[in-house]
């Protein structure tokens, strides 16, 4: 809104909003004067609280449109009345020592061993001094000690030089080792694209800290550095493309990201699809999950028929896992299509203050679909166990819930246009898609892994706000793709990266054995071979 549009803003204490309330009555409709009333209440109510200092905007969004989060405790604190349980969805309290993290929670620490100052194994007990009381080890007692350092470090090497008072020759020391060959080290470039696309921080603001730490790292820098250290990782990331397209399982979406020098591509000339995009692909390959991204013009689907054109013959149909998008499918592959049952539930979770008797109905449904989902995950049961215990205790529920949903539409107990309409015509004509899980073992319930793993690029985008260049959202791809797989199979991402840049020559001769999940073995062989 322009500045000149802009209303006269009229402040009415307590007593002014009470007289013309009064003035009101007299002249409207019951029915018109409670519902201006409220909206005069309201706005007041507003207007004190954006007064108020310690008022935030997130504060003010969770005050007016309520919490953010689905999970079912927040809403529905409690059973309805007509449930037969009895029990409460309200939230437990938590454990005692809750939110701490204990001495096996940092595997990255570095271990010192301290042994006792007079004691060792076998000596006598300084109680009891007799020949049958001797030491023991046990497990050690840990203590955890947690300092701060720069990201990025630098050492400087001061090398005496000598020089001879009568010829005027010189003598420099020779550097130490560690002094290296090059400027920077391999591992500088890991860490930018560690902090980069795994953190979201952007060059201009780690090269700030850097000036700050006193030790210089300028953007452009950063860059070539972070561009040198994706070429070595070449090979395993095209591995891991290769792997991920055998996958059985795969889940796949997208998000707007922005890539100036395609955006002014496309202006230029004159193409229909102007979206530019990034595309999150999860693919279970036995029990490793890899994942991949992929940035430009391609939607999900596209990206993931790129993806299956490297699956070889003859293997089963997969399973594809995405939300009820059309742009999510690969047009020309045969999958076994599932959607998420989470999407689903919202279009019920939107209009719960409009009909909350049918929307608690389903979500209570569909809570119990998750809790066997949870116990089959939980009890480590195989993919026919899942599917045997889902038949079991789903099949029931989700047949019910079908049948109260065409009883609502053929009853006409719901207006086909209203939003609980909507939200059971959604479920309907989905209904194949979102019960894949009841006749498919394996099948999953949600694509909550693959929207997980956007959030890297969302991190990005919300943080480096873009790429400048196709070469520049490419090299973007790459990490994200080792990282993220990283996280899900366990690794540190910075210590896989930095063991793949140094050992670039063999990880080119055999990457299979340099992904994620199996880098470790090829790692110590290494090692082995070099002392």
């Amino acid at each position: 809104m322009a500045k000149e549009d802009a209303p006269k803003i009229i402040t009415l204490d307590a007593v002014q909003l009470q007289e013309l309330l009064g003035q009101l009555e007299k002249h409207l409709p019951a029915s018109l004067f409670e519902t201006v009333s409220a909206m005069l209440r309201t706005l007041k109510w507003l207007m004190e609280l954006i007064q108020k200092r310690d008022t935030t905007i997130r504060r003010l969004q969770r005050l007016i449109f309520g919490v953010k989060t689905e999970k079912g405790s927040n809403l529905l604190p409690e059973k309805p009345d007509d449930d037969p349980s009895g029990k409460s969805n309200a939230r437990k309290p938590a454990k005692k020592g809750h939110g701490r993290n204990g001495a096996k929670q940092y595997p990255g620490a570095r271990r010192v061993e301290v042994t006792h100052a007079t004691l060792q194994p076998g000596d006598l007990c300084p109680q009891c001094r007799t020949d049958k009381a001797r030491l023991s080890r046990r497990t050690p007692s840990q203590i955890v000690r947690i300092i701060a350092q720069p990201i990025i470090q630098a050492t400087l090497f001061s090398l005496e030089v000598l020089r001879c008072n009568l010829c005027g020759k010189t003598f420099t020391a020779a550097p130490p080792p560690q002094a290296g060959a090059a400027k920077y080290d391999d591992t500088v470039g890991v860490m930018i694209a560690l902090m980069r696309f795994g953190a979201g921080m952007p060059h201009y603001r780690l090269a700030k800290m850097q000036q700050d730490f006193g030790v210089p790292l300028p953007s452009a820098t950063q860059w070539e550095l972070m561009e040198a250290s994706s070429k070595p990782l070449e090979p395993p990331y095209k591995e891991l493309i290769r792997v991920g397209a055998q996958a059985a399982l795969f889940h796949n979406d997208d998000t707007n990201m922005r890539v100036h020098d395609l955006k002014r591509d496309r202006t230029q000339s004159g193409s229909k699809r102007t979206g530019i995009f990034t595309t999150s692909i999860i693919s279970k390959v036995g029990d490793h999950h890899v994942a991949l991204y992929y940035t430009g013009s391609n939607h999900a689907g596209e990206n993931l028929a790129g993806l299956l054109e490297q699956r070889a013959g003859g293997l089963e149909k997969p399973i594809h896992m995405c939300d009820a998008l059309s742009r999510n499918l690969p047009k020309a592959f045969d999958c076994l299509l599932a959607n998420c049952l989470p999407h689903g539930r919202r279009y019920f979770v939107d209009i719960m203050e409009a009909f909350p008797q049918e929307c608690h109905k389903v979500i209570n449904d569909l809570a119990l679909v998750f809790k066997n989902d949870a116990q089959a995950r939980n009890q480590g049961l195989s993919p026919s166990e899942r599917l045997a215990l889902h038949q079991q205790e789903s099949g029931p529920v989700m047949d019910g819930l079908k049948k109260w949903m065409d009883e609502q539409v053929e009853q006409k107990k719901v207006e086909p246009n209203s939003g609980l309409g909507e939200a059971i015509a959604y479920m309907c004509r989905h209904w194949e898609a979102l019960t894949l899980f009841l006749r498919v073992a394996g099948a999953p319930l949600t694509n909550n892994i693959c929207e997980r793993a956007l959030k890297m690029a969302i991190l990005h985008r919300k943080n480096s706000l873009a790429y400048k260049t196709e070469n520049g959202a490419r090299v973007g791809d790459l990490f994200m793709s080792l990282i993220q797989t990283c996280r899900l199979a366990g690794a540190n991402p910075y210590e896989y990266l930095s063991s793949v840049v140094k050992n670039a020559d063999r990880v080119r001769g055999d990457p299979h054995q340099w992904l994620p999940w199996n880098y470790t073995q090829s790692l110590a062989t290494a090692e082995a071979g070099a002392n």
